[in-house]
């Protein structure tokens, strides 16, 4: 949504970013978790923060304080 409202295409996104656009796509719909190093890249690209962009979301919750 964010890469659309800038009027950007996948595959310019992923010249700046230096990926196949491929990549962004599979970033786009889920598929695939960027490294941390092509987060700040796309946040970059997109001006926002990559809190801004992305969210994580575990799979299983777990409690720290465990033993």
């Amino acid at each position: 949504m964010l890469r659309k409202a800038k009027k950007m295409s996948q595959e310019a996104l992923a010249n700046i970013c230096d990926v196949s656009r491929q990549t962004i796509n599979a970033i786009e719909n889920n598929k695939y978790d960027p490294s941390l190093a092509l987060a700040f890249k796309i946040a970059t690209t997109l001006n926002i923060t990559v809190d801004e962009l992305f969210q994580f979301h575990s799979e299983k919750r777990r409690d720290f304080n465990e033993n």
